[in-house]
């Protein structure tokens, strides 16, 4: 019998035509791997709220949550995650990197010339094959 997926959440914050990466830490699961940042649901909380807490403690902003962009499933070794790609926009403060190795703000034709995690891979050619969406 197969564990349930984790369900977790990611933000496509996207400034000025740049769409912002979080590094991991060398500690963390994917060690050194780009991702779109965001974190894992705790229980009762919806993935709107989720994101909104995520994005709080790792880089230090406020953010608007948008539209769900993909819903993507994969198997890591140790685990199976549901993640949830939303966009979201910036209402208050100036990303940090407070639990990622650092951030980057990238053109969206560059995606993936970062080592994203496999789990961000899909949303990264989704955002490459699309134009940039209001939020």
């Amino acid at each position: 019998m197969t564990a349930p997926a984790v369900r977790v959440t990611a933000a496509v914050i996207e400034r000025n035509g740049l769409i912002l990466l979080a590094r991991r830490v060398t500690s963390a699961h994917g060690a050194g791997g780009w991702e779109f940042p965001g974190g894992k649901l705790e229980a009762g909380e919806t993935p709107e709220a989720c994101l909104a807490r995520e994005i709080q403690e790792e880089l230090g902003v406020t953010i608007t949550v948008g539209a769900l962009l993909a819903e993507v499933r994969h198997a890591y070794p140790t685990k199976t995650i549901c993640l949830l790609a939303y966009h979201a926009r910036i209402v208050a403060g100036e990303p940090q990197a407070r639990e990622h190795a650092e951030l980057a703000w990238v053109p969206r034709a560059a995606l993936l010339d970062y080592d994203l995690l496999p789990a961000d891979v899909p949303i990264a050619r989704q955002l490459m094959a699309t134009p940039p969406a209001a939020v």
